[in-house]
């Protein structure tokens, strides 16, 4: 369990850096000072250096060794963790914050092929996915709990502070528990594919960040989202033609690899989509604290550990399409029947439709994750990894500002609440069918090799 519980504290510590920081960023701004436009920028600089490097990551853990750079993105993000802790000034809170995303970056990637590697055999490796995806969920939805808590007691610098003890042990238990991978040197980086995929991301993330707030129809939305086009164009063009593309066109055209990272952006969607109005109606509407908000958001936390635990063990007799296709299913009906309580309906009514929706993204994260892992060879674990997790922050970004652009418009907050949650339904229901197209149906057969100590103590 010693390898598990080193990559699960390091990809825990980057997904709550993402949420913790939303009920701290008023008092920030309170007391550096900073505008507004530097308050977003403390919590979008983060979000989208995160995006916009995690293919980078990927690649250079493939290339370098994914221990190697997943050690690196831990010293990077605690060392600048501490410099967001003692900031001086809203520009340097900033700057320190962009580097927390590069950090984050070169984490996401390596944790699950450091995962894969680890446990070889596919049961243990789906008990160690499952556990791997229930993080972002406690973590996302744990955020504005600890954030609450943090700022209220012992104030907004202990956000950050907290993550020195736990990247120190994070780094620690990787030295100790996990062995050193493989390296690639001949595979070199290709640095204008690289590029195409930050300038497409950074342009997708921000202007999506940028439509929750100023509406879909505003110019600059709408051309930083045509200009996301032809960076796409531009690196498929360059992993076409270069000599050691990060991601080979065979891959960029496996069904299974792309359906897999394209369920990862739906449910993701449908998730994320629900804890920001979700988090947004309980505090606005409702008239919850911080704390309050996120006791309110446990169900859905609660069900994401169980879940990921439940398919990682069912996964062994069913294959992971069933689990993937019912999980969607079910998180379709969780947000169907909030959309259908009411424009305001209350809160012991919510309480299934959360469960719902948090049991069925974590117990379909595991299949879907296991999909897109095991259809790239090892040498390519770390780019598929960060496929798969561009994809899924990619999902997030939109979700939040869909759900933001409606509850912003059209005058009636209950309506919009209702119209996201329908919205985030159908993508649920979108996730499922391609599951049913492109996940692999039935249970695999272990590889005949020998266990590794990661293994044995698994079972």
């Amino acid at each position: 369990m010693a390898p598990l519980l080193a990559v699960c504290t390091g990809y825990f510590m980057v997904i709550l850096d993402v949420t913790v920081i939303n009920v701290a960023v008023p008092v920030v701004g309170r007391e550096l000072p900073a505008s507004l436009t530097g308050i977003q920028w403390i919590t979008d600089g983060y979000t989208l250096v995160f995006a916009g490097f995690l293919m980078t990551g990927g690649a250079l853990g493939d290339r370098l060794g994914n221990r190697r750079v997943f050690r690196a993105g831990v010293s990077v993000f605690t060392v600048a963790s501490a410099a967001c802790a003692f900031a001086p000034s809203a520009a340097f809170l900033i700057a320190a914050r962009l580097v927390e995303g590069l950090g984050a970056a070169l984490i996401v990637p390596g944790s699950l092929a450091l995962l894969q590697e680890a446990y070889p055999l596919p049961a243990a490796r789906s008990r160690a996915f499952g556990l791997w995806g229930s993080m972002a969920g406690v973590a996302a939805s744990a955020g504005p709990l600890l954030g609450g808590l943090l700022v209220s007691t012992v104030g907004w610098r202990w956000v950050f502070l907290i993550n020195l003890p736990v990247g120190v042990a994070c780094l620690f238990l990787t030295w100790r528990h996990v062995a050193p991978s493989p390296r690639h040197p001949g595979r070199s980086l290709d640095w204008p594919a690289q590029c195409a995929v930050v300038v497409a991301v950074a342009l997708l993330t921000g202007a999506l960040n940028e439509a929750g707030r100023r509406g879909w129809s505003d110019p600059l939305v709408l051309a930083g989202l045509g200009l996301v086009v032809p960076a796409v164009a531009a690196f498929v063009w360059r992993e076409r033609v270069a000599r050691s593309p990060g991601l080979p066109p065979r891959l960029l055209g496996s069904r299974t690899m792309v359906g897999g990272a394209v369920i990862g952006l739906l449910f993701n969607f449908g998730f994320y989509g629900m804890v920001f109005t979700a988090s947004l109606d309980f505090q606005h509407q409702r008239g919850f604290g911080a704390l309050r908000t996120g006791l309110a958001l446990f169900p859905a936390v609660a069900m994401t550990m169980f879940a990921s635990i439940l398919s990682g063990r069912l996964a062994r007799r069913t294959g992971h399409r069933p689990l993937v296709v019912s999980g969607m299913f079910l998180g379709a009906l969780g947000l169907a029947g909030w959309a259908a309580a009411g424009t305001d309906p209350a809160y012991p009514l919510l309480v299934a439709p959360m469960m719902a929706a948090g049991f069925g993204t974590s117990f379909a994260l595991t299949g879907s994750t296991a999909t897109v892992m095991g259809a790239a060879p090892p040498e390519y674990a770390g780019a598929a990894s960060a496929l798969f997790n561009t994809a899924r922050q990619i999902g997030s970004a939109t979700g939040v500002a869909l759900g933001g652009s409606l509850l912003a418009t059209g005058g009636d907050y209950g309506t919009g609440l209702r119209t996201s949650m329908a919205i985030g339904a159908l993508a649920y229901l979108a996730a499922a069918a391609v599951a049913w197209v492109c996940v692999p149906a039935g249970p695999k057969s272990p590889p005949e090799r020998p266990t590794s100590p990661a293994d044995r103590m698994s079972r």
